[in-house]
């Protein structure tokens, strides 16, 4: 089983910067993590590749991941705690790419790393852009089907269960083929990695391809081919005021109505 992860490093902090010409986030490298839903599809794919050659199966998984070249190190974490090959997509042509910008060079930088993936996992959403936009954006670029949010992904020979919970109800569905799935940060929690793996991770040296390298069309990357774009970013203001409502229940529940009305007046 031939799996493929896409990760995205995020920023550690909530304090970021937004360039004010771009209206992208500033990405220097510093205190970025890997985005946690994204973290529960590497884990997930982790158990399958292991689930695989507990059978007698073929059992691998490739990451793969666009940013700045301080991206390399969280790659080889990922090698470090399973994965079998990694790629970096990094290059000033893709910088301030939207949803339908990134989703042209995954398309590509899959397609390098590995030529056909029985199953493309990746987060459910990343916790700085909240898009969702990206696992069912690549199913529709590759033609293949997708299932969003899952909390369990579990093979069955050729095919995979899953099961995600949709309109608050918790429904399982069955996926034959190549198709892509997108995890729930609640899945699966990141296995630690191992010595061995630590040691092996150190002596490999990440590949990372540019826009030339994949052969991309360079009006389809960065913000050349980013038809949206966050105009303004802002932290809401929050109020904290509170009022204790004291009295017997009938007197509270007249002054909660009395100052709903005033709210809502």
């Amino acid at each position: 089983m031939r799996l493929v992860v896409c990760l995205k490093a995020v920023p550690a902090s909530t304090e970021v910067a937004m360039d004010p010409v771009t209206h992208t986030i500033v990405r220097d490298g510093g205190d970025a993590v890997w985005n946690p839903y994204d973290t529960a599809a590497l884990e997930v794919a982790l158990r399958l590749k292991d689930e695989a050659r507990a059978a007698g199966q073929e059992g691998w998984v490739g990451v793969v991941s666009m940013g700045i070249p301080a991206t390399a190190s969280l790659l080889e974490d990922a090698l470090s705690r399973g994965a079998d090959e990694a790629l970096l997509l990094s290059d000033r042509a893709f910088a301030g790419s939207d949803t339908i910008a990134t989703c042209y060079a995954l398309t590509l930088g899959i397609g390098r790393l590995c030529a056909e993936p029985d199953l493309i996992l990746c987060g459910k959403m990343a916790v700085d852009g909240d898009t969702a936009q990206i696992g069912p954006m690549l199913a529709a670029a590759l033609r293949l089907p997708v299932v969003t949010g899952a909390t369990t992904v579990e093979r069955h020979g050729a095919a995979v269960d899953v099961e995600q919970v949709f309109d608050g109800a918790r429904r399982r569905l069955c996926m034959h083929g190549p198709g892509v799935v997108t995890v729930d940060k609640d899945a699966a929690t990141l296995r630690m990695p191992s010595i061995e793996g630590v040691l092996a991770a150190r002596r490999t040296s990440v590949p990372v391809a540019t826009a030339a390298d994949l052969g991309a069309d360079l009006d389809r990357c960065g913000l050349a081919g980013s038809p949206t774009q966050v105009v303004s970013c802002f932290v809401p203001e929050r109020a904290s005021d509170a009022v204790a409502i004291e009295g017997t229940p009938a007197e509270q529940a007249a002054t909660l109505a009395y100052l709903m009305g005033e709210v809502l007046a």
